[in-house]
């Protein structure tokens, strides 16, 4: 059996994810009682995987207790606010070999980690109807083709990914050259391996509708997850509530305006009025 580890990226900040991620990174909200990252690692664990490399950024010492915990590896990605993804995964190429890549707000109801897979493979859901996710057309043999920003009706990239060792090789010598140039940085690492495609062949590993869960709004993680609507767990909402006289459950349609780590701003629906906030002015009505 190939002995395999798992990157899990957690640097990022989440900011469609107002309020909850101005409080705490988007991997360590609960869901369904347990903490999404938290679950994760346990997942791995119960696949035999236990060399686990967390990669973090935004507020990174909230993570500090998962070493005590899970004895997982901690590296911090000082660009997470400058580049994209391709910021934290430069920083693990010499741990990439068999090697599962992971986000850390990915949810999944059963452990999609068991089934070893033999080649380099990326997790794919089916979309019908228009989408804007980075779709993959793949040949007879499952092997990918070609990747394309939008689509309709395609398989669309999402979740965890599978290394295996002829890979991380190559990807690792394309990564250190492509990310000297700035355009690669603010960019993911799946645009770099599209631009390399048949250098970097990979099968598309397709998932039944359900297998693979990613919240991306507070509004979608109540669809899944009811306690949040009268539990926000949001400590700026229970303020709110408290000034206004609001219950939250009747907080929605969060979208975010401003973010970074010294101001913010986000809007939300009580009712049928939308209100704006902002961390240095307060509350107000916005106009309709």
């Amino acid at each position: 059996m190939t002995k395999r580890n798992a990157v899990i990226m957690a640097a990022g900040t989440s900011s469609r994810f107002v309020p909850l991620c101005l409080e705490r990174p988007k991997g360590l909200l609960e869901v369904k009682g347990e903490v999404l990252i938290e679950r994760q690692i346990r997942q791995l664990h119960e696949a035999g995987i236990t060399d686990i490399t967390i990669v973090v950024g935004y507020k990174a010492g909230m993570f500090q207790y998962l070493q005590g915990k899970y004895g997982v590896d901690l590296v911090m990605n000082e660009d997470y606010d400058k580049y994209n993804n391709t910021s934290s995964v430069i920083r693990v190429l010499d741990r990439l070999a068999d090697t599962y890549l992971c986000s850390s707000d990915n949810y999944f109801p059963r452990n999609v980690f068991l089934d070893e897979p033999g080649e380099s493979c990326y997790s794919a859901l089916y979309a019908e109807g228009p989408t804007g996710e980075y779709c993959m057309t793949a040949d007879e043999e499952g092997t990918i083709s070609s990747v394309t920003v939008g689509g309709h009706d395609s398989w669309y990239m999402v979740g965890h990914v599978y290394f295996n060792n002829l890979f991380s090789k190559r990807f690792a010598e394309i990564l250190k050259k492509e990310y000297e140039n700035p355009e690669t940085r603010q960019g993911y690492w799946e645009d770099v391996y599209i631009r390399h495609i048949p250098e970097l062949p990979m099968k598309i590993n397709r998932y039944a509708d359900g297998d693979i869960l990613e919240f991306d709004t507070l509004d979608e993680l109540r669809l899944f997850d009811g306690s949040y609507q009268s539990d926000t767990r949001s400590a700026i909402l229970k303020t709110l509530c408290s000034e206004r006289g609001w219950k939250e459950e009747d907080l929605h349609g969060f979208r975010k305006i401003k973010f970074d780590e010294n101001s913010f701003q986000f809007s939300f629906l009580a009712g049928s009025d939308r209100y704006l906030f902002d961390s240095q002015s307060g509350l107000k009505l916005m106009k309709q």
